[in-house]
């Protein structure tokens, strides 16, 4: 699969919104200054396709990227930091309901902070992921910027405060650097079955 060759489909602000044409779905979900344009970017190996945004919460809708015309890339609303009315969080939130309910997802990508405990969002993240039964990897983002004694302690404190499954992997990532890269490409191509 071509990772490069990716377009912009849809902003979706509503269910009615998504796609009626159906592909395997890879979505991305994350806390809204956890770098989620920054791992997209290193994945398709652009540096602006996803736009990196000065102020969190740029990502308002569910966006649908085509991959290759193989699978849907969707960038879901950030969450938990983005300053940004009430009403518009509750938009969110339902907007996300909608899009867990319908049942689209073939891989889900959480993408936590590898320098932090994860936050009550991504353990409510972790939980949508997990009951919607879809197979999800979680992207621990920003290891470049962790001593190597962090490593360790820091995968097992996030393994154990989202309450993963065993077969749920933990793929260390650094989006700056590319590690990480390849193993989460290989969950892809294997949610795709290419």
């Amino acid at each position: 699969m071509n990772f490069q060759k990716v377009e912009f489909l849809i902003s979706a602000a509503s269910a009615r919104d998504f796609p009626k044409n159906r592909l395997p779905e890879i979505a991305f979900a994350g806390k809204s200054n956890v770098g989620k344009s920054s791992v997209i970017n290193r994945l398709l190996q652009r540096k602006n396709f996803a736009r990196v945004g000065d102020k969190p919460g740029k990502t308002i809708h569910v966006n649908y990227f085509t991959l290759d015309s193989k699978c849907y890339l969707v960038d879901l609303p950030g969450y938990g930091f983005a300053k940004v009315a009430q009403s518009e969080k509750e938009r969110w939130g339902r907007l996300m309901e909608d899009y867990f309910a319908a049942g689209r997802i073939d891989l889900g990508v959480l993408i936590v902070d590898y320098r932090h405990p994860p936050t009550n969002n991504d353990i409510t993240m972790a939980r949508w992921f997990i009951d919607s039964g879809c197979a999800f990897v979680v992207v621990a983002n920003k290891m470049d910027k962790l001593k190597k004694s962090e490593l360790e302690p820091n995968l097992k404190t996030i393994r154990e405060d989202l309450e993963l499954p065993k077969n749920c992997p933990v793929i260390p990532f650094s989006a700056e650097k590319g590690n990480g890269r390849e193993e989460l490409v290989k969950h892809i191509l294997a949610a795709v079955k290419e």
